[in-house]
């Protein structure tokens, strides 16, 4: 690497280098980190705190399926079982799942619980 040390008061303070050993630099530093993130992510889908999800459940929410209905049914979960988890009867989960209503806060913090999902993926 060729560079060039610009001094101020006799201590290093700049480097002038070639175009390409700077992105040559900057390359390096991104694989680093993204092997970094991968890392971290493998440990945390190691230890369950994360998880991967099927294509076809992120298509269905894309396309704005009810996402209350996406994540029952990845979970293998009857409206009768997450209506029971959750807490609440199976007319209001219908009625969540088909838009007729939104979910109280109080009442979607139960349903994420039973999917094991966040608030935020249910809206």
């Amino acid at each position: 690497m060729n560079i060039q040390t610009i001094n101020r008061d006799g201590k290093p303070e700049y480097v002038v280098l070639p175009w390409a050993d700077y992105q040559a630099l900057l390359e390096a530093a991104e694989d680093a980190i993204d092997g970094a993130l991968l890392d971290a992510f493998r440990l945390k889908l190691a230890s369950g705190e994360d998880e991967t999800v099927p294509s076809g459940v992120l298509d269905a929410l894309l396309t704005g399926a009810n996402p209350v209905k996406v994540w029952r049914e990845y979970r293998g979960l009857t409206q009768d079982a997450l209506a029971a988890q959750a807490g609440i009867s199976k007319a209001y989960l219908c009625q969540i799942e088909t838009g007729k209503r939104e979910g109280a806060i109080k009442t979607l913090r139960a349903i994420s619980a039973a999917l094991q999902v966040t608030v935020d993926d249910l809206q």
